[in-house]
């Protein structure tokens, strides 16, 4: 069911311990729940209780995804790389995928289902299928937020050596795992870190904080962007585009 994972990716280092178990698990015969749950080894608590992996015919029919999660601490789990990975970064970033989970369901108790998430749950999903945590210096901050790419990955280029970037959109994992590409983006929290934004209220969601990151780009990731000409695709390093009459700068994404 698993393709061949490359385990040695530097986007997969965190994972690589239990991905490697639960992918063997897989393997075996064992469906993707049983092994993400034979994988824990420690106690995550949910409001609801310990964390644990069931099969998505556990899902009543229409109840929403994350309401259950939030009711039951259960996570419907299909036999698939994409709840794959998103059983991974649960066990990895649990106080994260938490905090994700609860915004969601308060928004969904609040606002019921509608045919338009709206830009809080918005916000959350594309983060929790796309985004990435950043650990780093402040000048590559500073450039991320311009969209300064040459800045970013060229001029400032020795900084990524006290950087760290941790994938945890499970989504984005998939990708990179079945064809990593050029163009495929993560969505980072502008607070720089785990902390950060599993305390971010619901506001600090909606109001722009996710920044565009084409993870390819960052140094020691893929060979081809030893070449600074790797980085004049502007169809993926797209620069900031400056508001007619409003001195501001909104990306292009």
């Amino acid at each position: 069911m698993l393709p061949a994972i490359d385990w040695q990716r530097p986007w997969l280092a965190p994972l690589r311990g239990r991905g490697e178990a639960v992918a063997a698990a897989v393997a075996s015969g064992r469906t993707v729940a049983d092994a993400l749950n034979a994988a824990g080894g420690e106690v995550v608590p949910l409001a609801a209780g310990p964390l644990s992996f069931v099969p998505q015919a556990a899902l009543p029919r229409g109840e929403a995804f994350e309401a259950f999660i939030a009711r039951t601490a259960s996570v419907p789990t299909r036999d698939h790389l994409h709840d794959f990975f998103s059983g991974l970064v649960w066990w990895q970033y649990p106080m994260l995928k938490r905090r994700l989970n609860e915004l969601q369901a308060a928004a969904i108790a609040r606002d019921g289902i509608r045919p338009v998430r709206g830009p809080l749950r918005d916000a959350l999903t594309r983060f929790d299928e796309h985004g990435a945590l950043l650990d780093a210096p402040a000048p590559l901050w500073q450039a991320l937020r311009k969209r300064d790419w040459q800045r970013l990955f060229v001029d400032e280029r020795p900084l990524w050596r006290q950087a760290r970037l941790h994938i945890v959109g499970h989504a984005l994992l998939e990708q990179l795992a079945l064809a990593p590409r050029k163009p495929l983006t993560a969505f980072v929290h502008a607070a720089g870190a785990a902390e950060a934004a599993v305390a971010a209220d619901a506001d600090a969601w909606t109001a722009g904080a996710l920044l565009p990151l084409p993870v390819l780009g960052v140094p020691g990731w893929w060979p081809a962007n030893e070449d600074a000409g790797f980085y004049a695709d502007t169809s993926v390093f797209r620069p900031a585009k400056t508001l007619p009459g409003a001195g501001a700068v909104a990306p292009v994404y």
